[in-house]
């Protein structure tokens, strides 16, 4: 299993986004940086979110990565519980139910250090996959 402090520092990530719901495809393409915060790394990313043909926009999301009982915990920027996952081989983290919606990923570290993240996000309010892909610059 990888170790917290394995992902800490820059990342750059490119992010699809099918959009199932609207039909409107999205990118994003930005860098995440994870810097020390008390006993894990707050995630910070920022770049550039196109969704369908609308012009590139700025966009960022921030969340805690914490240490585990089976792996790493991630909360929201306000440290409200949002999911887990062990930093291993391609395997599901947690469930986040949202609402209505159902919020459920899939973590590849199998290219380590590259690797990535796929949400299926379904439900009467949304549906889409998302797919991230982070490498270090």
């Amino acid at each position: 299993m990888l170790p917290l402090l394995g992902f800490q520092g820059d990342w750059r990530i490119q992010r699809r986004i099918d959009d199932r719901l609207s039909g409107r495809p999205g990118r994003f393409e930005g860098v995440a940086r994870l810097t020390p915060e008390g006993d894990g790394l707050r995630y910070r990313e920022e770049g550039r979110l196109r969704l369908g043909d609308s012009p590139a926009f700025p966009a960022h999301r921030e969340y805690l990565w914490l240490p585990g009982d089976n792996g790493i915990e991630v909360r929201f920027e306000d440290g409200r519980p949002f999911h887990a996952f062990r930093p291993e081989g391609r395997a599901p983290g947690t469930d986040h139910p949202c609402g209505r919606d159902l919020y459920r990923v899939t973590y590849d570290f199998t290219g380590w250090p590259l690797w990535s993240s796929e949400w299926t996000v379904t439900g009467p309010a949304k549906d889409y996959v998302m797919t991230s892909v982070h490498e270090r610059p």
